[in-house]
């Protein structure tokens, strides 16, 4: 049988990437092993272009190794938080639901992105669950309906709504930035509100573009009949929590099996938001995290509840609280020996008003190899482009949204975040990269278009 054109297109695209892919499948290491080696080349770095003495920076390292303590836990709980809300059971519900709407196994794909990626926008932590759980949940569906779909695509149909969340409600870098007292507020020399970053309506603009063109792209290389498929495994799958499983004998557990107290605390949490905004209130990192809380607390059936979901999503955490202490250490090298401003003039030198979000776009993707935390490279990028940007006349908005943009651009090849993406599909990163990668592709077309637009 002949393939047709689309279908050949397809396969041909997908093979424009292997070699990209399997190099990156063989070099990449752990994000640790690139946050230790990163840790040593800026030192050797701060040695070479400053006069700083290895006391100075040693110095300067262990200082700085407690000084993102605040925000590495704001970056936790994001993901802790997004991970939890996600497997709340009337998620879990809407997520079965929504899996029954894709009636073709070509709308399936664009699909699970779409929903991934507007999860994405509400909270990064929630986006990565929400789009393993629904191309799950959307695989299982197919079957029942003898419906053939390929779920590697699917599984990198609802990584790819990562592609955006640095855009949306819990955007590390424009939250930092909007946070009074932050490192980034030192940075910039004032608070820069979301209004001007997130909520900006060339931000929104972009973010709307980006769905629309990957969404598409999906529709362009999704497997036709005629090509190879691979199915859902039959042993991939979890249980949801199921209140019937505790055993409820004290009065203690009878407390622990109450919506009572779940409830008044997200009541309260509710009306302190609430008078928080009426009070004209900023959106900062913490009233993210407390919003999601909020959610939490209302949706979940007990206590005991809340500790299955905590169990669960704790072990993606891990990884966060090990490595911004690093990142931290780094941000203190470079400080202490003067190496921001360094590399600051150095940006300064090869860039102009017109090209300095692009390249810084550029620079961040780059970055993002050895930072995969987007908290993380901002302690690290972020207050270097701001410098830059102030010297060149740059709007602080573009400096901080080049950087988020950059981030969440190169995710798409760097493994990192789609570790919890791939333990609960059962997949391996070899997997899905080749669609990721022309997620990357897609979306760096209208990323780059947007840097160029806003600096003209």
């Amino acid at each position: 049988m002949s393939q047709s054109p689309v279908s050949s297109r397809s396969q041909s695209s997908r093979g424009l990437v292997r070699p990209l892919n399997h190099f990156l499948e063989r070099w990449v290491p752990s994000a640790l092993v690139f946050a230790i080696v990163l840790t040593l080349i800026v030192a050797v770095l701060a040695f070479i272009f400053t006069d700083a003495t290895p006391v100075t920076v040693l110095v300067g390292w262990g200082d700085g190794l407690a000084g993102l303590l605040a925000f590495m836990t704001q970056m936790a709980l994001i993901l802790l938080l997004g991970h939890m809300l996600a497997n709340t059971g009337p998620v879990r519900k809407l997520l079965a639901g929504l899996a029954r709407v894709p009636k073709s196994p070509v709308v399936a794909y664009t699909f699970v992105f779409v929903i991934a990626a507007l999860a994405s926008l509400i909270t990064w932590g929630l986006g990565l669950v929400v789009g393993a759980l629904l191309a799950r949940e959307v695989a299982v569906q197919a079957r029942g309906r003898g419906m053939k779909v390929h779920f590697p695509l699917l599984v990198a149909a609802g990584y790819s709504g990562y592609v955006i969340w640095h855009m949306g409600y819990s955007g590390s870098g424009p939250l930092t930035a909007a946070t009074e007292g932050s490192f980034m507020h030192e940075a910039a020399g004032r608070v820069i509100p979301v209004s001007e970053t997130i909520f900006s309506t060339w931000n929104m603009l972009a973010a709307l573009a980006v769905i629309i063109v990957v969404g598409v792209m999906f529709l362009f290389i999704a497997p036709k009949k005629d090509e190879e498929i691979i199915e859902l495994p039959g042993d991939v799958g979890s249980q949801p929590y199921d209140p019937a499983d505790e055993d409820v004998t004290t009065p203690a557990d009878r407390i622990d099996a109450s919506r009572i107290l779940t409830t008044v605390v997200g009541l309260a949490l509710a009306a302190y938001l609430v008078v928080h905004f009426a009070q004209g209130g900023s959106l900062t990192l913490d009233v993210v995290n407390w919003s999601f809380l909020t959610l939490i607390l209302l949706l979940v059936r007990n206590p005991f509840e809340i500790i299955h979901l905590t169990a669960k999503a704790a072990s993606n955490v891990g990884e966060i609280l090990l490595q911004f202490p690093l990142y931290a250490g780094i941000l203190g090298i470079m400080t202490a020996s003067g190496l921001i401003q360094v590399l600051s003039d150095a940006f300064v030198s090869i860039a102009n008003p017109t090209t300095f979000g692009m390249l810084a776009f550029l620079s961040a993707g780059l970055v993002n190899f050895f930072v995969p935390s987007g908290g993380g490279q901002f302690a690290v990028q972020g207050p270097i482009m701001m410098d830059a940007a102030g010297q060149l006349g740059v709007d602080q908005s573009i400096a901080i949204m080049a950087v988020a943009y950059g981030d969440q651009w190169t995710n798409m090849i760097q493994p990192f975040w789609a570790l919890p993406v791939l333990a609960i599909a059962g997949l391996k990163m070899r997997d899905i990269l080749g669609y990721t990668t022309m997620t990357l592709l897609a979306s760096g077309v209208v990323l780059l278009a947007t840097m160029l637009l806003v600096s003209l």
